[in-house]
């Protein structure tokens, strides 16, 4: 469990996030929603401890990030996974060689410890068979998996995912958040998911927080967020042709 508690952050005079509180609750998908700008990414930064807030606390399982020193700081780093939008993959490594990157870095397991991980990760993200191959030589939806594979490869309390389905098509877009999903249930990881796609909201979004003008505006789950009365809510999910087309169809 993740607990931000009256965070505020600003860049000189311009304030980003203001008296953010939030929960992001264990074994579930915690999804992180709003319009660009909003200030999603920089609270996502901040929960990381790649910025650092003015006010307020950011607690893991209890611990505070922002008191930490810089040996506790790291220990925390080592429980989260990171998925980034677009993989991040090393092109110059093959599949298993970026899966295993995370363990030579931070861990003193053998090479034979580390290759039966990566190969238990791979199976699990069932991309096992491409494991000699090199980022280029798989599709975005494959990199995808692969760049699953590496955030879940040092066994993470906590998982962070920066638009995961980016670029990809409808089709593998499911079939990623499934996996996230899946994932997130099954090692009882504390999953974020920050997303502007109302499909994997409404598909997997557990705990939903909507943040306006850097405020957290709204939270909910995904079926309240289709009957909520909240006007900026309402306008930022039914901005889609297909959204508004669905919203149409359910008020009949």
């Amino acid at each position: 469990m993740i607990e931000v508690k009256n965070i505020d952050k600003s860049f000189g005079e311009v304030q980003i996030l203001h008296d953010i509180n939030f929960t992001f609750q264990e074994g579930k998908t915690n999804i992180i929603i709003g319009q660009s700008g909003s200030g999603k990414s920089v609270l996502a930064k901040c929960i990381v401890g790649l910025h650092k807030p003015e006010n307020g606390q950011i607690l893991y399982n209890g611990r505070d990030l922002i008191s930490m020193g810089k040996r506790e700081k790291k220990e925390i780093r080592k429980e989260i996974g990171m998925l980034f939008q677009g993989g991040a993959l090393f092109d110059s490594l093959t599949v298993e060689e970026n899966v295993m990157f995370p363990l030579t870095m931070f861990t003193k397991m053998s090479k034979k410890e580390m290759r039966e991980r990566v190969k238990f990760c791979l199976d699990r993200v069932n991309i096992l068979d491409k494991n000699k191959l090199f980022p280029s030589e798989i599709s975005g939806g494959m990199q995808k998996r692969v760049a699953i594979a590496r955030a879940i490869v040092m066994k993470p309390k906590y998982l962070f995912c920066d638009e995961p389905n980016s670029g990809l098509d409808p089709r593998t877009s499911i079939l990623i958040d499934d996996l996230i999903k899946d994932l997130t249930e099954e090692y009882k990881m504390t999953t974020v998911v920050i997303t502007h796609d109302m499909n994997s909201v409404l598909e997997i979004g557990e705990n939903i927080m909507f943040i306006y003008k850097g405020k957290n505006h709204w939270t909910g789950d995904k079926e309240s967020i289709l009957t909520t009365q909240n006007k900026e809510v309402t306008d930022f999910v039914y901005s889609s042709k297909f959204m508004r087309m669905y919203r149409e169809k359910i008020m009949k």
